[in-house]
């Protein structure tokens, strides 16, 4: 039983580490972009519109906004 449980500890530790590892792998590459100003100000940009878009579809998906 007390194999079961460390096991059961482990996992969660796991997925912490998995998943800090995918978003270190992600930001990886966009950290260089921000040191230069016209990049960045176009990945922010580039965030704040897809947010909007997805923020709009899902709206009128769901029906939140009359048409």
């Amino acid at each position: 039983m007390k194999d079961f449980l460390d096991n059961l500890i482990r996992f969660p530790k796991f997925l912490a580490l998995i998943s800090l590892g995918v978003l270190s792998s992600f930001f990886a590459p966009v950290v260089p972009l921000l040191k230069r100003p016209a990049t960045a100000i176009a990945l922010v940009v580039a965030l704040v519109g897809g947010f909007m878009a997805l923020s709009f579809t899902l709206r009128a998906m769901l029906g939140y906004d009359p048409v």
